[in-house]
């Protein structure tokens, strides 16, 4: 029987569903440190990390809601990629092509570090830079592909190869596809081993991790629990796609909702069949796009957008997922790998990601408050550079890092009910009927390019 919900299927393989974990203790009463970081994700924890690192001697905590990894750190694909968390034509108003491009250059740098951090704290998270595929199953898949391999090109993005059919059958064989980029700037990841192995490293490096504590208000320097108070002369607000439940900050980032599935584990003559030694992680050029991995374990992990949004940025905190969203994921799985009908699902699972209304991501801080997030799903290397690029900001350090484009941009809120929601689920609903269209006539679709335009999406 499969699985629903329970936070994640990561979660749940390394015997940490809810209820079977130990929780750390909550806050209670007052205490003071000198840095207070609110959110045990990905962006907290290696804020802390680096400022820890950065300064033995600081007095920091970290305030969580749940657990550390509750949130997207723990249920999100597991892609350690380079991918920019937001748009060029964004950034390059703002400091200009050089500025996008070194934003870039320090994407595929913090790629490597993390893994090399990783290895140095012996956090064992299923690492494999095996690179990322996008894969081209139609005609108009294939269009959408070779402009964005030209364009690549043309902006000078190192590394990305081009494979041919028989070139990407050597490496993953699926069923219909056309060609692929390659590019070597992805490893593929077990995204709660690396939170939980990050969160024990802080707590080794003397920072507390206090669970089970929701801030409920923040004033300046102070953080205010139900139960406790921290003061601070930095509050760090590191919350992503729940940021929409933080006081005052509803229409600040939208939640977006994202949902993933795995299957049991394969045999080993259907991987023979499949190939993927390379462990390469998997996307397409559909608009309502899915993304993928082979798991150590020998399973296929699956996800794509389901139902994007809830009215009124609602959260289904432990990642229930609707049976239609399921039998999409089914769908969208058997339909590249066709001797993989009928294969048991053995757990689903959604999560939240944080989208600014310019879909791109932010670093700030100033007079001792600050915050980072809004990767638009490209969060796992993005929050390890905007973690540590905070560690720089609050210690006042001068490093190529604090001035890229992203750091102390202003991003307008979104709108308000029933406006954000008819528009979100307007714009994905208009994506999902596109790939319906090119898959039927194998025609390219116009209504996503009218959608993007409708929702001013970059």
């Amino acid at each position: 029987m499969m699985r629903n919900g329970e936070v994640s299927w990561w979660w749940r393989q390394v015997g940490g569903a809810p209820g079977a974990r130990r929780r750390r203790p909550a806050l209670a009463g007052e205490i003071q440190v000198d840095v207070c970081i609110i959110g045990a994700g990905y962006t907290g924890l290696w804020t802390a990390y680096y400022l820890a690192k950065h300064d033995p001697s600081l007095r920091i905590a970290v305030v969580e809601q749940h657990f550390a990894g509750f949130g997207a750190s723990g249920r999100n694909g597991g892609w350690l990629t380079a991918a920019l968390p937001g748009s060029r034509a964004v950034l390059n108003q703002v400091r200009g092509i050089d500025g996008t491009k070194a934003l870039e250059q320090h994407l595929r740098d913090q790629v490597d570090e993390v893994i090399r951090v990783a290895a140095a704290e012996k956090i064992d998270a299923d690492i494999v830079k095996g690179g990322e595929l996008r894969v081209a199953t139609s005609a108009p898949q294939l269009g959408r592909l070779e402009r964005s391999f030209a364009s690549e090109q043309a902006w000078g993005t190192p590394g990305e190869k081009w494979l041919e059919e028989s070139e990407l059958d050597a490496r993953l064989r699926l069923d219909g596809s056309l060609a692929a980029i390659w590019t070597p700037h992805c490893a593929r990841i077990h995204p709660v081993k690396l939170v939980s192995g990050l969160a024990e490293t802080v707590e080794r490096l003397g920072v507390t991790i206090y669970e089970d504590s929701p801030v409920e208000s923040v004033e300046d320097g102070f953080a205010r629990t139900a139960d406790g108070t921290v003061r601070a002369s930095s509050v760090l607000r590191c919350t992503e796609g729940f940021t929409a439940d933080f006081p005052g900050e509803r229409r600040t980032w939208l939640p977006m909702n994202s949902s993933m599935v795995v299957t049991s584990p394969l045999t080993a003559e259907q991987w023979e069949h499949i190939g993927w030694d390379g462990y390469e992680v998997l996307g397409d050029e559909a608009h309502a796009y899915i993304y993928a991995q082979r798991t150590a374990d020998g399973r296929i992990a699956i996800g794509g957008r389901g139902v994007p949004y809830k009215f009124g940025s609602k959260l289904d905190d432990f990642g229930d997922t609707p049976s239609v969203t399921v039998e999409q994921l089914r769908a969208s799985l058997e339909s590249l790998f066709p001797e993989l009908r009928g294969i048991c699902l053995d757990h689903a699972w959604s999560g939240v990601l944080g989208v600014p209304r310019d879909w791109t991501a932010t670093v700030t801080y100033q007079d001792g408050f600050g915050y980072a997030g809004g990767y638009v799903g490209h969060g796992v290397t993005s929050s390890a550079l905007a973690g540590r690029t905070l560690a720089d900001l609050v210690l006042d350090r001068d490093t190529e890092r604090t001035s890229l484009p992203w750091v102390q941009r202003r991003v307008r809120k979104w709108e308000p009910e029933p406006f954000r929601f008819a528009g979100v689920m307007g714009l994905y609903a208009a994506y999902r009927q596109a790939d319906k269209r090119e898959s039927l006539t194998g025609r390219k679709s116009g209504i996503a390019g009218l959608a993007d335009k409708i929702s001013r999406k970059p």
